[in-house]
């Protein structure tokens, strides 16, 4: 059985590459992108694993300084590459002290930690750790020489510090949506769906402004939808529409208003309200799972729907289509 999922819109995925990809696009060089509004899978595995979680509020890691959302990179100069490494290497050191690197945001640090024996005998840092996760959003763009893609419109990032996940490696998966969530106030909505067993292309990297990756191919029905890109100096308040997938009837344009245009800054551009009839009574706005609809005004691609405004689902904000290609870039 396939295992049911929860599709997040502002939640957690940012992956940001320690090296550089050559994606092959920038704002500068692309005239013309396939404008997508497909959903699709994430699943990625982080640089270190996640400290998401001490349990107890103290022990040998919280008296060294580790807190909840760091990232433990190594220990005894030795990179960790996973969750169940990590506790290996814990439980072999015994009484041994350990020199453990980790990140708490963008600072690097580096504490010297002695494990201790619990109830048990196993030998333990007092930590909770994960080296993966999984959600599902929109494709907003593919460039159709590269066969780059982006999504999300946003980062994944550490719910706490709202800091990306370092990416090591990642995947972009086809997903099949099964029910749909109604945004309210206070509670936003989400789509729901599954992974459907297909991969889709690579995820590369990942920080503020979305997720990129290299897909195998362009999708069939996706081949003639290639749109000029906009400016950001020519985008205006007014009428506009995206592109979403949040049902059986597949991929659909939908109307929205644009308006509080901020030129300046990487994300949250502008504000969204949804004003077509047809989507607020399927979804009541912008839900969970939308983050990445690419956005259409006068026959160009604008940017891309990122996030929900919690106390009214018809609201959101959006990010410039420039700012995502350099990203890219």
């Amino acid at each position: 059985m396939k295992k049911k999922i929860r599709i997040y819109l502002a939640v957690v995925l940012t992956v940001l590459m320690a090296i550089s990809f050559p994606l092959g696009i920038t704002a500068g060089n692309v005239k013309e992108l396939i404008v997508a509004g497909i959903p699709f899978g994430v699943r990625f595995h982080t640089d270190g694993v996640i400290v998401i979680g001490i349990p107890s509020g103290k022990g040998p890691a919280a008296e060294a300084g580790i807190r909840r959302g760091d990232i433990i990179t190594a220990i005894d100069g030795a990179p960790v590459v996973s969750a169940e490494e990590f506790a290996e290497k814990i439980r072999n050191a015994g009484e041994t002290e350990l020199t453990v690197d980790f990140k708490s945001g963008e600072l690097s640090h580096t504490a010297h930690i002695t494990p201790k024996a619990d109830e048990s005998g196993e030998y333990k840092i007092g930590v909770w750790v994960k080296d993966s996760a999984a959600g599902i959003g929109t494709v907003t763009f593919i460039e159709p020489k590269t066969m780059s893609f982006a999504g999300l419109g946003h980062g994944i990032c550490d719910a706490e510090s709202g800091e990306p996940l370092p990416l090591a490696f990642g995947s972009a998966e086809s997903v099949t949506l099964s029910g749909i969530v109604i945004g309210k106030a206070g509670a936003p909505g989400e789509l729901r769906g599954s992974f459907a067993g297909h991969k889709m292309g690579k995820l590369l990297k990942n920080d503020i402004t979305g997720v990129y990756g290299v897909l195998a191919e362009i999708p069939e029905e996706l081949k003639n939808e290639k749109y000029p890109v906009c400016k950001t100096k020519d985008i205006k308040e007014g009428k506009a529409y995206i592109f979403a997938t949040v049902d059986n009837d597949g991929r659909q344009q939908y109307e929205i208003e644009i308006f509080d245009i901020v030129k300046d800054g990487k994300d949250r551009n502008f504000s969204v309200r949804v004003t077509d009839e047809a989507l607020l009574s399927k979804t009541g706005g912008i839900v969970q799972g939308m983050s990445g609809s690419p956005i259409i005004q006068d026959g160009k691609i604008i940017g891309a729907v990122t996030h929900v405004l919690v106390n009214d689902p018809a609201r959101g904000y959006g990010i410039f289509i420039e700012n995502m290609l350099d990203a890219v870039g």
